[in-house]
């Protein structure tokens, strides 16, 4: 599929784009691309660690994409953008990031892919790490970094390239091309409203695990549990309808540990990720190992080494008794699911939210605050920020201070300051030893940079 192909990438450091531009170099293709965050100078080291691993880079103005690439750019970019009007004067053809990686994905055959409102990335990450421990050699695509296979010389290791014939991918329903994938094993991790209403997700979803040979479902979610009745099946859950069976939870300080029963065989988990979501993701990634022959015996060994995903409950570090904890959430379902787990735990949460775009706000704005709302406890403050921004026509008539104002009419402490500077000089002001600050947001690298900066500022003080 990649190899002797040359491959033009439009916003290549993003997260979905930097680790399948990986994956199609390391089979053979040239590689070339552009970034705005690039010429902007924002997260330099990445685009660094891309050169030094021969990827090409040009300005955003027209000057990379030559004629016989192949254009990477989202649906979404318009024609006016130089890249795209160059690579359209050229007569390019134009993929999506999606288009390129279901095509390296259907062409596996042992393909999984993981789908589902929230979880999917961690999921992913634990499906690939079990199956090189099983010695399987997976393609994994990821969204975000994977620290089991990150080290100094592979830092941004959202992808691992392994054999083309056993392909692990999280795949995407925000913008429908979860339609294009053809797994021999589909997971779904639960749908909750992100992008889409629920009656659209659940056709997607539905229609993305009839195709599989077996569909991993979790039993536990009343809007996924239902699909495909009569269908090769898999259940994960804590629910008695799940065949991959958790029991006894016990949230613990460094992580949580339960009990999975398949089979009629009993095993005990440890996870060193906190809180119940993970416990299951676990299930779910369990259930997957299984349906490619990989024993629950081999996933739990596995799991009790799993390092987690950069920016999943990451812990970044603790001065003077704050603890700085950097996270992904962003919709509600995530928000739900980080604020039981900073709950299971005592300790005052001081929360920094940047909202993921404009859209998004108007999209789920309300059940987002609802979220919020209902997940805070007495003593905790949410600061927001605007929502990230790096550009283009989108409307921005609704922003952060809707969003609070239905936060605080829910009964949640929350205010909106403007910056991200500003928030971040009021948390400083308020933390105290015992507290633990969590950043909270999606789409933009330099949110784990922020956390960085609060600790070091914590780090200084007498």
């Amino acid at each position: 599929m990649a190899e002797n192909k040359s491959y033009f990438f439009c916003g290549i450091g993003g997260s979905g784009m930097l680790p399948l531009a990986m994956i199609v170099a390391a089979r053979g293709a040239s590689v070339s691309g552009s970034d705005r965050s690039r010429d902007q100078g924002r997260s330099p080291e990445k685009f660094a660690w891309l050169e030094r691993h021969g990827i090409a880079f040009y300005p955003q103005d027209g000057s990379g994409p030559k004629a016989g690439q192949i254009l990477i750019a989202s649906a979404a970019i318009e024609d006016s953008v130089p890249d795209i009007a160059a690579a359209n004067a050229l007569g390019l053809t134009r993929m999506t990031r999606a288009d390129l990686n279901a095509a390296l994905f259907n062409a596996a055959s042992q393909a999984i892919g993981v789908g589902g409102t929230s979880g999917k990335s961690t999921v992913t990450g634990m499906i690939g790490w079990i199956l090189a421990s099983a010695g399987r050699n997976p393609t994994v695509m990821n969204g975000a970094v994977m620290r089991n296979f990150a080290n100094d010389d592979l830092p941004f290791a959202s992808a691992l390239i392994g054999d083309a014939e056993t392909f692990v991918s999280e795949v995407d329903e925000s913008d429908g091309s979860i339609a294009l994938y053809r797994p021999d094993v589909a997971v779904v991790t639960n749908i909750s409203l992100d992008h889409k209403s629920l009656a659209e997700l659940n056709a997607l979803f539905g229609d993305f695990a009839a195709t599989a040979r077996i569909a991993v479902i979790n039993a536990d979610d009343p809007e996924s549990a239902s699909l495909l009745a009569g269908h090769n099946v898999m259940r994960f859950g804590f629910s008695d309808a799940a065949a991959i069976r958790g029991s006894d939870f016990e949230a613990l300080p460094d992580g949580c540990r339960f009990t999975v029963s398949f089979a009629g065989d009993r095993h005990a988990v440890r996870l060193r990720m906190p809180g119940r979501h993970n416990a299951m993701n676990a299930l779910a990634a369990i259930a997957a190992a299984r349906a490619v022959n990989v024993s629950v015996a081999q996933s739990v060994a596995a799991l009790a080494d799993f390092a987690g995903l950069a920016r999943r409950y990451e812990v970044l570090g603790q001065a003077n008794g704050v603890t700085v904890i950097d996270d992904f959430a962003h919709n509600p379902d995530k928000v739900a699911a980080t604020l039981a787990a900073v709950a299971e735990l005592p300790g005052r949460a001081l929360l920094f939210f940047q909202p993921h775009g404009y859209g998004p706000l108007r999209q789920m704005g309300k059940e987002l605050g609802a979220s919020f709302a209902k997940g805070m406890r007495d003593g905790d403050k949410l600061y927001v920020c605007d929502p990230v921004y790096f550009g283009g026509t989108v409307d921005r008539s609704i922003g952060s201070e809707a969003l609070v104002a239905d936060i605080v009419a829910g009964g949640g402490d929350a205010v909106h300051l403007t910056t991200r500077a500003h928030c971040g000089a009021a948390i400083l002001d308020k933390a105290k030893a015992g507290d633990r600050i969590l950043i909270l947001g999606a789409r933009d690298d330099t949110l784990t940079e922020f956390g960085h900066e609060l600790l070091a500022k914590l780090a200084s003080r007498a």
